[in-house]
């Protein structure tokens, strides 16, 4: 089949997120002005560059008690920082409640069941149990075409790996089975790799 975006695809869901995938989820943690943390998964959401090293995930819809976008993207537009949580297999269920619609003023650390650590390099909350959390300091705001879309574009100025995920000197995405996102409501757990050089390796 072929179509075209703006005419519809005539399907009972929407293939665009499924041919896309999988998206590792980048779990967000922010602080507002007020002090209150916020904690929401993306899924729009990678790295960009190494050298330095820049993460981007994108924020799309917004909220009633938000003048634009949600409360991730509010503390961030405020702030300047933020700090991306790897999400494993044990923290779904985790995941998933942190992503339910709550008030600017509610923490959805408690409200998920989450323990918060203090990041280093900035103001920030970061997952304590994650496996591993980028502290970001804001470099690019974009505004995309859309209502409410924004990519967010951060420079990363610490990072956290927990000890247990370190295998033979390199961090191991299969040690806890990291969680990605696929098309419609599916997600995968990520359990096998395979090594693959390149011609010119």
């Amino acid at each position: 089949m072929f179509y075209r975006p703006e005419d519809g695809h005539g399907l009972p869901h929407n293939p665009f997120n499924a041919i896309i995938t999988p998206r590792p989820i980048g779990w967000i943690s922010t602080r507002s002005t007020r002090g209150i943390d916020n904690l929401a998964p993306y899924s729009f959401f990678n790295g960009v560059a190494y050298t330095p090293p820049q993460v981007m995930f994108a924020s799309t819809g917004g909220k009633s008690d938000r003048a634009r976008g949600k409360d991730t993207l509010g503390n961030i537009d405020q702030t300047g920082v933020f700090c991306v949580n790897v999400v494993e297999a044990e923290a779904i269920n985790e995941m998933n409640a942190s992503s339910q619609s709550l008030a600017a003023s509610d923490d959805e650390f408690p409200h998920s069941k989450v323990t918060k650590a203090a990041c280093n390099e900035i103001r920030c909350s970061r997952v304590a149990l994650s496996p591993a959390s980028l502290e970001c300091k804001l470099s690019q705001l974009v505004p995309l075409e859309g209502e409410d879309n924004y990519l967010v574009i951060g420079r990363v100025v610490g990072v956290h790996i927990r000890d247990d995920c370190l295998v033979d000197g390199k961090f191991d995405i299969t040690r806890f089975g990291m969680v990605s996102r696929l098309g419609y409501r599916d997600y995968t757990i990520i359990r096998d790799a395979f090594e693959l050089k390149r011609p010119d390796d």
